[in-house]
Protein backbone atom coordinates (compact mmCIF):
# COMPACT_ATOMS: atom_id res chain seq x y z
CA UNK A 1 0.00 0.00 0.00
CA UNK A 2 1.29 3.00 -0.94
CA UNK A 3 1.98 5.96 1.73
CA UNK A 4 -0.31 8.79 1.54
CA UNK A 5 1.67 11.85 2.53
CA UNK A 6 4.22 10.60 0.10
CA UNK A 7 4.87 13.00 -2.90
CA UNK A 8 3.00 12.24 -6.31
CA UNK A 9 4.74 14.66 -7.92
CA UNK A 10 8.06 16.52 -8.40
CA UNK A 11 6.11 19.74 -7.78
CA UNK A 12 5.35 18.14 -4.71
CA UNK A 13 8.95 17.29 -3.67
CA UNK A 14 9.88 20.80 -4.24
CA UNK A 15 7.16 22.34 -2.57
CA UNK A 16 8.76 20.07 0.69
CA UNK A 17 11.78 21.16 0.35
CA UNK A 18 11.30 24.51 -0.13
CA UNK A 19 9.04 24.11 3.40
CA UNK A 20 12.16 22.48 5.00
CA UNK A 21 14.69 25.11 3.76
CA UNK A 22 12.56 27.62 5.33
CA UNK A 23 12.75 26.32 8.53
CA UNK A 24 16.26 25.74 8.61
CA UNK A 25 16.46 29.13 8.16
CA UNK A 26 14.77 30.26 10.67
CA UNK A 27 16.86 27.56 13.04
CA UNK A 28 20.05 29.40 11.48
CA UNK A 29 19.07 32.73 12.76
CA UNK A 30 18.49 31.05 16.33
CA UNK A 31 21.76 29.56 16.29
CA UNK A 32 23.49 32.68 14.93
CA UNK A 33 21.72 34.77 17.88
CA UNK A 34 23.52 32.32 20.24
CA UNK A 35 26.42 32.23 18.46
CA UNK A 36 27.34 36.11 18.48
CA UNK A 37 25.97 36.04 22.19
CA UNK A 38 28.96 33.22 22.79
CA UNK A 39 31.27 35.82 21.35
CA UNK A 40 31.13 37.35 24.27
CA UNK A 41 32.18 34.78 26.95
CA UNK A 42 35.18 33.72 24.67
CA UNK A 43 39.04 34.96 25.94
CA UNK A 44 40.40 34.74 22.07
CA UNK A 45 39.94 33.85 18.63
CA UNK A 46 41.29 30.09 19.95
CA UNK A 47 38.37 29.85 22.05
CA UNK A 48 36.51 31.06 19.19
CA UNK A 49 37.69 28.06 17.50
CA UNK A 50 37.61 25.40 20.03
CA UNK A 51 38.61 22.69 18.05
CA UNK A 52 37.79 19.98 20.67
CA UNK A 53 34.06 21.47 20.85
CA UNK A 54 33.76 20.85 17.44
CA UNK A 55 34.70 17.41 17.24
CA UNK A 56 32.79 16.70 20.13
CA UNK A 57 29.60 18.66 18.14
CA UNK A 58 30.30 16.59 15.23
CA UNK A 59 30.87 13.17 16.96
CA UNK A 60 27.62 13.94 18.37
CA UNK A 61 26.22 14.92 15.14
CA UNK A 62 27.09 11.85 13.42
CA UNK A 63 25.76 9.52 16.35
CA UNK A 64 22.24 11.57 15.84
CA UNK A 65 22.71 11.39 12.02
CA UNK A 66 22.31 7.37 12.19
CA UNK A 67 19.97 7.37 14.42
CA UNK A 68 17.74 9.80 12.56
CA UNK A 69 18.50 7.08 9.06
CA UNK A 70 20.75 10.35 8.15
CA UNK A 71 24.02 9.50 6.20
CA UNK A 72 26.24 10.57 8.94
CA UNK A 73 29.28 11.94 6.22
CA UNK A 74 26.23 13.87 4.77
CA UNK A 75 25.55 15.79 8.10
CA UNK A 76 28.97 15.98 9.16
CA UNK A 77 29.50 17.82 5.97
CA UNK A 78 26.85 20.04 6.58
CA UNK A 79 27.57 20.99 10.52
CA UNK A 80 31.31 21.61 9.28
CA UNK A 81 30.52 23.79 6.86
CA UNK A 82 27.73 25.52 9.20
CA UNK A 83 30.72 25.74 11.97
CA UNK A 84 32.99 26.81 9.77
CA UNK A 85 30.70 29.99 8.61
CA UNK A 86 29.38 30.76 12.32
CA UNK A 87 33.31 30.51 13.46
CA UNK A 88 33.70 33.49 11.05
CA UNK A 89 30.32 35.36 11.75
CA UNK A 90 31.67 34.95 15.59
CA UNK A 91 35.33 35.97 15.09
CA UNK A 92 33.36 39.04 13.67
CA UNK A 93 31.26 39.32 16.67
CA UNK A 94 33.90 39.72 19.07
CA UNK A 95 35.71 41.85 16.91
CA UNK A 96 33.32 44.28 16.36
CA UNK A 97 31.63 43.80 20.24
CA UNK A 98 28.02 42.70 18.81
CA UNK A 99 26.64 40.47 21.38
CA UNK A 100 23.35 39.79 19.66
CA UNK A 101 20.95 40.07 15.92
Amino acid sequence: MPDPAAPTSLAEVRAGIDAIDSELVRLLARRQRLVRAAASFKADDRAVRAPDRVAEVIASVRERAVAAGVEPAVAEAVWRAMIGAFIEVELDARRSGVEAG
